[in-house]
């Protein structure tokens, strides 16, 4: 399905159905991706957008983790930290960068945050969920045959909450791109966002079609 529709995009363009200044054939969106290759300029763009999105995420997984052990560990720990996260949570990341901005100034750590703050939730979720999941007579089993609580967070509770862990921290790859998008349009010299940014302000529609396929891919593949 994605080959047929790339090419009735095609057909169309070429049947003037489709305005290629409204948005691009994909034989313009090749052409576009070609020659910044040629140049460079796309790679060094891509590296950009990629440390960004790797320093964030890393950051976000280690921050959601960290909380999710503690809340899902322990009864004092859920109390103090679980009720904040879930109001922070529900305030859209994506409404942030006002506020960002007057905190840490315009800049890298403001991209970078903005995506580990993004990234945050789901695996805290996601591995909160897992703890709390796990079958109470493995617990009680692990007990009879004289494991510790340190043993039985290490052999019974961590591997039984893997799953839930690794379900966030694949939805979190996911967020991590979206807020990219946002993140790069805020005065960013470098950045596949900086690249859509400049293309919109010389109207090259193949360049923006060409920016958004590679944040598509680089979500699925991730």
């Amino acid at each position: 399905s994605p080959i047929a529709i790339v090419l009735l995009w095609q057909l169309a363009s070429d049947a003037g159905w489709l305005d290629p200044r409204t948005l691009a054939p994909p034989s313009d969106v090749i052409s576009a991706g070609r020659e910044l290759l040629a140049t460079g300029e796309l790679q060094h763009h891509l590296w950009v957008s990629l440390g960004r999105v790797v320093k964030g995420l890393t950051l976000g997984v280690a921050a959601g983790t960290g909380l999710a052990l503690l809340a899902g560990l322990s009864r004092l720990g859920e109390d103090l930290i679980d009720p904040p996260v879930q109001m922070i949570r529900t305030v859209p990341v994506l409404a942030l960068p006002p506020l960002f901005i007057l905190w840490f100034a315009i800049g890298e750590s403001t991209k970078v945050l903005m995506i580990a703050l993004g990234t945050t939730f789901p695996v805290y979720l996601n591995t909160f969920a897992g703890i709390r999941g796990i079958d109470a007579r493995l617990i009680d089993a692990a007990r009879t045959l004289g494991l510790g609580r340190t043993a039985i967070i290490r052999q019974v509770i961590l591997p039984g909450a893997l799953p839930g862990f690794l379900t966030g921290l694949r939805y979190s790859a996911g967020i991590a791109w979206l807020v990219l998008v946002v993140s790069e349009q805020i005065n960013t010299t470098a950045g596949i966002g900086y690249l859509v940014t400049e293309a919109r302000g010389a109207f090259r529609t193949d360049v923006i079609v060409l920016c958004l396929v590679i944040y598509g891919l680089l979500g699925l593949l991730t």
